[in-house]
């Protein structure tokens, strides 16, 4: 991913104007995001959050005069389109994330349900097999799908070739270099949702019992995300079971909200574009 702030023209404000040493300092804060190969939820909290901040500037920097210019001048070229499709995309996306984590925070509070109530091995049983076997194969399943297509959109960024004014370039640069890092959160948080130690640890549903109010299976832990946690709770009493899941269903919560507030960024993105560049 090009570095922004070798990007420069003489007809935009230079990095000293305040939308784009913010655009800069958020691009860079988010390009931390990248080395995690195992994102833990204050990570991708943190990552959201920053998304936010950054769609909230790019906004701005759709507002700005010179801006404005050029997008009138090229409303017809094809990168526009590609600026166009982009938070369509990353909205379908969003939205199946944040049923993903509503149906993740339901399933919690399940199995939360289940322990609370005590009513027995089977009714435990229940909700972890609910857990494991339904919805982690589920959001995998739509998880790779969408890792997929954020594959391609990254490829489709980085293979288009511009053949316009530096000025123009410059702000098509800052806008993939957005749409990029948005791609590289999202593809974190897809990871995180779906992480899971099963093969390594063999905790498949096939091999948890329960026993005098524990959950055994084979398998120990290792450096895990809190959804990994959860399957290795699984392998531990009830008492450490109650412990995971509340602090997973906090979690939980914080990402909700960084979805949310970036489905809502996303829109406005969209309405700025469509604003400025009638269809």
């Amino acid at each position: 991913m090009a570095s922004s702030s070798h990007i420069r023209s003489n007809s935009l404000p230079s990095g000293s104007h305040p939308t784009i040493s913010s655009i800069e300092q958020q691009l860079n804060k988010l390009k931390s995001l990248e080395s995690s190969s195992t994102p833990n939820a204050l990570t991708i909290s943190n990552g959201l959050c920053g998304l936010v901040e950054l769609y909230k500037s790019t906004n701005r920097l759709l507002n700005l005069p010179q801006t404005l210019q050029i997008f009138s001048k090229y409303q017809n070229a094809k990168w526009v389109d590609e600026l166009l499709e982009c938070p369509v995309k990353f909205l379908d996306i969003c939205g199946t994330t944040r049923e993903f984590v509503s149906q993740l925070k339901q399933n919690v509070r399940d199995l939360q349900s289940s322990l609370r109530r005590r009513k027995g091995d089977l009714s435990i049983e229940s909700s972890i097999t609910k857990y494991t076997s339904s919805l982690r194969k589920k959001m995998k399943k739509d998880a790779k799908k969408h890792i997929s297509t954020l594959k391609k959109m990254d490829q489709a960024i980085k293979s288009f070739i511009l053949e316009v004014d530096q000025d123009v370039a410059y702000v098509i640069r800052v806008l993939r270099e957005i749409n990029a890092t948005s791609i590289s959160t999202f593809q974190l948080v897809l990871i995180f949702l779906t992480a899971s130690k099963s093969k390594e640890g063999k905790w498949s549903i096939s091999r948890i019992t329960l026993n005098k109010g524990r959950v055994a299976c084979e398998g120990q832990q290792a450096n895990f995300n809190e959804l990994e946690v959860l399957d290795g709770a699984l392998c531990k009493n009830i008492s450490s079971l109650q412990q995971d899941l509340e602090k997973l269903e906090v979690s939980i919560e914080e990402i909700e909200k960084g979805l949310e507030g970036i489905s809502r960024c996303l829109i406005r993105s969209r309405t700025s574009l469509l604003n400025i560049v009638p269809c």
